[in-house]
């Protein structure tokens, strides 16, 4: 019998540290450690939600639905603010690194934990491969002449530096990045609601000129407002991430209590408040909205005579990119780990040294990485192929995460109700509108032919999971003692 190795070298063999307990709970994974401090974990659920995709994607939007982009975000933050609530409750009750694949795996199987989980890894690398080519693409236009897979390969190098180190490094960064991104869209507001009241030097009040002229509140009808809605439905990146973090916590309840409960009034103030300001100040059809270099934001600032409006938002969106590299790098290599830890994949992601899984981080590094060379190699077939493929994994996550909810809630209530400090409302009323709502979603994605290839590459993916998991499954119960 071989000597017993400390958690500073922790192997990933079963079974697994969040394997289901006698109660049927899991338990977090003693490997890691919980280095992340409850200042790094508020931090980390405030810029989470201000992701890249609020300052990059929403000009499309914007020239989609008119002034209705208000709406749109507003029915696809709610919607976000339900699942929220669900994952809250479950990852309160059961905080786990693995965070929604491992409730997955409880309520509905161990096929699903598989697919939830390497799908929603896949759709991390593919987004740290993203986020680097605009970063580099932001400092390649400070610096002309440099090459963007070199600036790539320094963003890489820094976060996987950090993220092999200690996780409190990743807490520390998130937390500069989010301060940052935070102060930046605070400013941003203060400074449209001050245009809107007419405060503002040299600014008069626009009233509600922007959102009833040129074409009304709706100018290109339902169409363009279900264009608009599907658009910020998947800027809604990156919230997932807290649950995750959570495990590694000083109080990993607390911490995921606090941050669901403030999810509402952050999303409504910085998705929301932000679009609102937009369109009041500028008209919807301003080609700056959806101008290379220029966007929603850049055009706002504009419109009141900033000094340098364009550079000050490369500065915040290269931030942005570079927080959503961290935290995704981060998100990655938990979400291997858990599934190394339960018996999902291969063993040598699963090896934590001094707390860290390192060499999750490394793959998921690499992998996203390799992602940024097929976007110059391959960039209209492999790297477009896989750009679909990740498209609409979100909206798979939410799916099992919604249908989980509404097992593991029978389940708690029945076994350990003392665990439930968050509860979904209205419960299970509000699970079923939610599931309404992502079936609504993929029935308006099929109507696109955008969003279609999307759905369709998204469902093989899914199906390819799904069946090796099944099959994963299957012959793990076969090989199970004989009764």
């Amino acid at each position: 019998m071989s000597a017993p190795r400390t958690p500073a070298d922790a192997p990933a063999t079963p079974p697994a540290p969040e394997a289901s307990g006698t109660s049927g709970a899991p338990r977090t994974d003693s490997a890691l450690t919980h280095g992340l401090k409850q200042r790094h974990l508020s931090m980390i659920a405030l810029g989470g939600v201000i992701g890249a995709g609020l300052f990059v994607g929403s000009g499309s939007g914007i020239a989609a639905a008119g002034p209705s982009i208000v709406v749109a975000y507003g029915v696809s933050g709610l919607l976000v603010m339900l699942v929220m609530r669900m994952l809250g409750e479950m990852s309160a009750a059961n905080p786990a690194s693995g965070s929604f694949s491992v409730h997955a795996e409880r309520a509905i199987g161990p096929w699903a934990g598989f697919t939830a989980g390497w799908a929603f890894w896949v759709l991390l690398c593919v987004a740290v491969g993203l986020e680097g080519i605009g970063a580099a693409q932001i400092v390649s236009g400070w610096l002309p002449g440099t090459p963007e897979w070199a600036w790539v390969a320094l963003f890489m190098a820094v976060f996987l530096g950090t993220n092999l180190a200690a996780v409190k490094n990743f807490g520390e960064f998130e937390s500069w990045f989010a301060s940052l991104k935070v102060g930046a869209i605070a400013l941003f507001l203060v400074l449209g609601v001050l245009a809107i009241l007419g405060v503002l030097p040299d600014t008069d009040a626009p009233g509600t000129a922007n959102l009833t002229g040129d074409g009304g509140f709706l100018p290109n009808g339902s169409e363009g407002l279900v264009i608009g809605l599907l658009a910020s439905v998947f800027a809604y990146g990156g919230l997932e991430t807290v649950t995750i973090a959570a495990a590694e916590s000083e109080d990993p309840v607390r911490g995921v209590a606090k941050a669901v409960r403030t999810a509402m009034w952050r999303i409504a103030l910085f998705y929301v408040g932000s679009m609102a300001v937009i369109v009041t100040l500028v008209p919807w059809d301003d080609p700056k909205i959806v101008e290379k270099g220029s966007g929603p934001y850049v055009a706002m600032l504009d419109r009141l005579d900033i000094p340098g409006a364009g550079q000050i938002m490369n500065v915040v969106v290269l931030v942005a990119l570079l927080s959503a590299m961290n935290a995704n790098i981060y998100g990655a290599s938990r979400m291997a780990r858990s599934l190394v830890a339960r018996g999902q994949g291969p063993k040598v992601l699963g090896r934590v040294t001094s707390g860290v899984p390192r060499n999750a981080v490394l793959a998921s590094s690499v992998f996203g990485f390799l992602c940024v060379l097929l976007s110059y190699w391959r960039p209209d077939d492999i790297f477009a192929w896989l750009l679909n493929m990740t498209g609409a994994v979100i909206l798979v996550v939410w799916a099992f995460i919604a249908v989980s909810q509404l097992v593991l809630r029978r389940r708690t209530e029945r076994e350990a109700p003392e665990k439930l400090v968050v509860r979904m409302w209205l419960y299970p009323a509000l699970t079923w509108v939610s599931l309404a709502g992502m079936a609504t979603i993929f029935v308006l994605m099929l109507g696109q032919p955008d969003t279609r290839d999307q759905l369709m590459a998204t469902g093989l993916l899914t199906l390819g999971l799904a069946t090796i998991g099944a099959v994963r499954q299957r012959r793990a119960r076969g090989a199970g003692p004989a009764a």
